[in-house]
């Protein structure tokens, strides 16, 4: 039996900043961006946005276009928690209408948990092959103004039904793992904004995707001339890019720049327009592998590098099913994408220090997301959520 992604479908923010506005206030040439790090715009959330109107936004096409009466489990990974105590998946469950007789739970490792989350996922379902498994990575990234991190911000969810026999991708059995107590990123209670090495960070990324391959070999797992496509964690584009070439040289393949582009171009396209948004990264960057791929990928194995700081690792496979593009939303998710509202280098600042109420008042948030939900209000401690039109 079979146990993967039937369906999948992401969503970012309605306001987006060109990289370019960044560069100018900051005197800085925008190659710097576009090309140095590979990011072109990054999505900004707008007041009555964050990861629970994301997450619910991600998942509402699918809870539409599915059965949900077998959904036994909701997994929600972020490391943009709104709560040390509820999960912000019981919000998500609630706006979605989804069947009480459910489980759900947030999950939390970095950038890595929304890969736990489709493990456990996919474990669940082997068990039980009649239930269904709803995981949602959602994240809003954020830095301090004129940080080496500010450049990287960016939001988005991204929402998976997991099941038996999927119509998109089988997730393989077999995972190579790695796990290392470092300090290269992270985000304590009392901070609104993470910490991060950034130079370390990238030193720990390309040793946990070498000891997870490796691990991923000694466990069985295929050969690295049976991958077709790639997808990495992408915190920037030019990260991906950077890792490939590594896992490249570990293989012991050379490969023209063309060849090399064929590989990992695809999933690059999306996150390029959105920016970072932790959990939801990679996955963000298999839909745009899927949807941006010209060539037919019936029966391609995909090699997936997942990573969280701190850190947890895990090199794993999917296999594209035949006829996969017929569920794809490509369409969709262009059209997010190309719908945003571009905004100004003002309108960044009012959306970064927009306030974020801590003494129990009454809060309105003023409605400025064109999504089908939103943060209302923060009353006596409580987050207040809302359907809209949209």
């Amino acid at each position: 039996m079979k146990v993967g992604i039937e369906d999948i479908c992401f969503y970012t923010a309605n306001y987006v900043l060109d990289m370019a506005v960044l560069a100018d206030v900051h005197g800085i040439e925008v190659e710097k961006f576009y090309q140095g790090i590979g990011q072109v715009e990054m999505s900004m959330a707008a007041p009555d946005e964050d990861i629970v109107t994301l997450a619910a936004a991600a998942a509402k096409p699918i809870v539409e276009n599915h059965d949900m009466s077998q959904l036994r489990t909701v997994l929600v990974a972020t490391e943009s928690g709104i709560d040390q105590s509820k999960s912000a998946g019981v919000y998500v469950h609630n706006l979605l209408g989804l069947p009480s007789h459910c489980r759900v739970l947030e999950m939390k490792q970095a950038c890595y948990s929304a890969t736990s989350a489709l493990q456990m996922a996919c474990s669940l379902v082997a068990r039980q092959p009649e239930q269904k498994v709803l995981v949602i990575a959602t994240d809003i990234a954020r830095y301090d103004l004129n940080s080496s991190g500010e450049p990287t911000q960016g939001c988005g969810a991204v929402a998976m039904l997991v099941g038996a026999n999927p119509k998109l991708l089988e997730i393989e059995p077999v995972s190579g793992l790695f796990c290392e107590d470092v300090m290269d990123f992270w985000r304590p209670n009392y901070r609104s904004t993470a910490l991060v090495d950034g130079k370390y960070s990238t030193k720990v990324y390309l040793r946990s995707l070498k000891q997870a391959w490796q691990d991923y070999q000694e466990q069985g797992g295929h050969s690295a001339d049976t991958f077709s496509y790639f997808c990495y964690h992408q915190p920037f584009t030019r990260m991906a890019q950077k890792a490939h070439t590594h896992w490249l040289k570990q293989v012991k393949k050379e490969l023209s720049a063309e060849a090399i582009e064929q590989q990992l171009e695809p999933s690059l396209v999306y996150n390029r327009r959105i920016g970072n948004s932790y959990t939801a990264s990679m996955y963000i960057g298999l839909a745009s592998l899927l949807d941006n791929t010209q060539e037919n990928l019936d029966n391609k194995r995909i090699g997936l590098f997942s990573y969280g700081s701190g850190c947890v690792a895990e090199w794993f496979a999917a296999k594209v099913q035949p006829g996969y593009r017929e569920y794809l939303r490509t369409a969709y998710h262009q059209q997010l994408l190309e719908s945003r509202t571009a905004i100004d280098y003002p309108t960044y600042r009012r959306l970064y220090e927009f306030p974020n109420p801590t003494d129990g008042g009454d809060h309105q948030n003023p409605h400025e997301t064109t999504g089908p939900f939103r943060l209302s209000a923060i009353s006596q401690h409580k987050r207040l959520y809302e359907k809209t039109s949209s």
